[in-house]
């Protein structure tokens, strides 16, 4: 993540170089200017974290000035410097949306508290816009459980984690990508950000550009006021997009941009805004398979991927359904006011023989609706209600098909869950690396990630 940025405006060229100096040595990236042209040009270019600015310059002054930057950028705090400090001028500043006043010559340590607390301040509003808490104790911990999908899962996500690069978690829905997303963030370097998510799902072209790169006022029919978007509201954090392959081709470029460029325009403008965000994508569908029926674009899918993880659906680690529901009802006691509740072992028995189409977010909605009905702190077979009607059977899923299609895609689905890698996808299936091989050009499968070299004559 791109250091603090600070933007200093003072026509005297020896402040500015003292000034300069100081604040890049405590970590500050500086951009200058001696003029308020200068500076509403710079302002809306760079987009600092923080402004000082000279009251008195040669083309105006801070009175006139402020007006002009906070309505570009309200959350960006500024701190007004003169050499002629009075009372009523400092009440006008104050008024006028400055955060701090400051008589020339300024104390340099004192000016770097000011600075700390006041970006601190407003990471802290960016938060709280994003509804985000700053406390993570009750977060639900997503790599909870022993099977080896849940394991491997979890090493992927450390290493990932601290990589400020984007991350496109694929799983079905309701398997836990949202709570994944969120552990990445606060195990990341932009954990003291703020984090904010936008499902793409179901959303019109319109309605998601005006909540991804927010609005002008007068931009469309209802905007009657400016808007600013998750970007700007996740300016130096993170932005997590659920089902990112519901997003509609038009949005698509835009977002790409942001990610190459650093750059995106409100919708209603015609000057570029900065953001530097990190991009967590989450998608339930096969973006290789939207790439190639033309419904999500390539360039973007390759700058998302960057760093894939896949989490794998309840089903596939039903050994850790015990874990997960008590860890469930033991969120679940406080929030309805009632004493522990616990499992008897034939519910543990019905959970683990239900295929949980739904996935840990069925799991938590089954446990909650036999609390709230059920009569006792011990949960019987008899107070679980499933939806039976979401579960279809193994049968119904299969007997259409020959024992080829199969074949096929049960192989697709063990090299997907191994991320490509052969050798470890022919240890699972229980048959030679060579047979593998074979297999996967007969099906024309590809796979996404190299494994070691085919055997001799048997090159993929």
């Amino acid at each position: 993540m791109a250091p603090p940025k600070v933007l200093l405006v003072d026509d005297e060229a020896g402040i500015r170089f003292g000034m300069h100096e100081f604040l890049a040595a405590h970590g500050y990236e500086v951009e200058e200017a001696d003029s308020s042209r200068g500076a509403e040009a710079c302002f809306r270019q760079s987009r600092p974290d923080l402004v000082i600015l000279d009251f008195v310059l040669p083309d105006g002054d801070a009175l006139a000035l402020l007006p002009r930057l906070r309505g570009v950028d309200s959350s960006v705090p500024i701190v007004i410097l003169t050499g002629h400090g009075s009372i009523d001028l400092a009440v006008r500043a104050v008024k006028e949306g400055a955060e701090h006043f400051l008589t020339k010559p300024v104390e340099m340590a004192s000016l770097l508290v000011i600075c700390q607390r006041l970006l601190d301040a407003r990471r802290t509003r960016r938060r709280q816009l994003a509804g985000q808490a700053r406390e993570s104790r009750g977060e639900f911990d997503p790599f909870l459980g022993e099977t080896p999908a849940v394991r491997r899962l979890a090493e992927q996500a450390e290493r990932v984690a601290a990589a400020d690069r984007p991350v496109l978690i694929h799983g079905p829905t309701g398997s836990g990508k949202g709570v994944l997303a969120r552990w990445l963030h606060n195990h990341g370097p932009r954990a003291d950000e703020a984090l904010v998510d936008l499902n793409c799902a179901g959303l019109s072209r319109e309605f998601l550009e005006s909540e991804l790169f927010g609005h002008e006022k007068g931009a469309f029919t209802g905007a009657a006021a400016s808007k600013p978007g998750m970007l700007e509201i996740g300016h130096r954090g993170t932005v997590f997009l659920d089902e990112i392959g519901d997003m509609p081709l038009e949005v698509q470029p835009k977002v790409l941009k942001v990610l190459e460029e650093k750059r995106f325009r409100r919708m209603g403008e015609v000057r570029d805004r900065q953001v530097d965000v990190r991009l967590i994508a989450a998608s339930h569908q096969d973006l290789v398979a939207l790439v190639r029926e033309q419904r999500f674009r390539n360039d973007l899918y390759f700058r998302i991927s960057t760093l894939p993880l896949s989490v794998p659906a309840l089903a596939e680690r039903a050994a850790d359904i015990p874990l997960l529901a008590a860890s469930i009802l033991e969120r679940l006691g406080p929030e309805l006011g009632r004493a522990a509740v616990t499992l008897s072992p034939a519910t543990v028995t019905a959970l683990l023989r239900y295929p949980w189409p739904g996935n840990i977010r069925e799991l938590r909605n089954v446990l909650e609706r036999a609390v709230l009905l059920g009569g006792s702190d011990r949960i019987e077979p008899g107070d679980l209600r499933f939806d039976d009607g979401l579960a279809e059977p193994q049968d119904a899923r299969t007997s259409s098909l020959t024992l080829l299609e199969v074949e096929r895609r049960h192989i697709e689905v063990v090299l997907r869950e191994e991320n490509g890698h052969v050798e470890r996808a022919a240890r699972r299936l229980g048959i030679p690396r060579s047979s593998l091989y074979h297999k996967i050009r007969q099906f024309g499968l590809r796979t996404s990630a190299p494994g070691p070299e085919a055997p001799a004559g048997d090159a993929v």
